[in-house]
């Protein structure tokens, strides 16, 4: 048994956001062949099964790891088989921080995002991810429980962003990671989350060895799942440092099939 761990934008989905014909019929055999697939994504997990259900990915045993390994779902039983989720202080915390630095920050209950305000950066991040808003001026004040993430957007200044990330360096060091899903995206979860986390995890709960995954992506937020597969695989449209951590480079880009032609020339 093989198992693939993959990323969505920019690497199973095309530039239209869909799973391409070529893609689903590689993927149909894929799991004929008795072989586990594992959509991987920093997006919230309603957004990943909004996808998987539109590009018709109804295989038995497929598993979500969502808001960046921070929550692992079975999506047979419908169940969470692991969380990892920031505390309310540490929302708090951050919310404080990135108003300072003039920066949008949302975080989420477990079906809606919670912002702020209706502002150009969560109108443009909704045109792929189509949850609903509950608008709060304290996040914390309207959560029951910590979130899975946080994310901090710019769309005109990554220099701000990274900013952010120099002044909370020291608090984060032994509570959050950070990392950059793309130039305008800051991902913030809990420190022992992330995608490489979820690779490990995933592996070890049906006892498939590392060497067995497959792990493909694009961008920074999965550096850390293509270096804990046994085969780590970079998009021809991937990021330089994605490509320079993977053991291969796709020949062709997310919106040329890039990851089926891939993996059927390699099984």
């Amino acid at each position: 048994m093989k198992i693939l761990f993959t990323d969505l934008d920019g690497t199973l989905l095309n530039n239209q956001s869909m799973v391409s014909r070529n893609t689903k019929a590689f993927l149909d055999d894929f799991i004929h062949a008795g072989n586990k697939l594992v959509l991987t994504s920093g997006r919230p997990l309603p957004s990943i099964l909004e996808v998987k259900e539109q590009a018709g990915l109804n295989y038995p045993g497929v598993l979500i790891s969502a808001s960046n390994g921070t929550l692992v779902y079975d999506c047979d039983s419908k169940t969470p088989i692991q969380e990892k989720r920031l505390s309310l202080a540490q929302v708090a915390y951050l919310q404080a921080q990135a108003e300072a630095f003039q920066l949008h920050i949302q975080t989420y209950t477990d079906d809606a995002i919670v912002t702020a305000a209706e502002d150009e950066e969560i109108r443009f991040y909704r045109r792929r991810v189509h949850l609903p808003l509950l608008l709060a001026e304290d996040y914390a004040s309207v959560l029951t429980n910590g979130p899975l993430k946080m994310l901090a957007i710019h769309l005109n200044d990554h220099d701000r962003l990274t900013a952010f990330c120099e002044h909370i360096a020291d608090w984060a060091a032994d509570k959050i990671q950070y990392i950059f899903s793309n130039d305008f995206y800051l991902e913030l979860f809990h420190k022992d989350a992330g995608k490489g986390s979820s690779v490990r995890f995933v592996c070890d709960y049906f006892q498939i060895p590392l060497t067995d995954a497959f792990a493909a992506g694009d961008a920074d937020n999965d550096i850390s799942m293509i270096r804990e597969a046994g085969c780590g695989i970079a998009m021809q449209n991937a990021a330089p440092d994605v490509k320079e951590a993977a053991d291969v480079i796709t020949a062709k880009d997310n919106d040329h099939d890039g990851l089926a032609e891939f993996m059927k020339s390699v099984l």
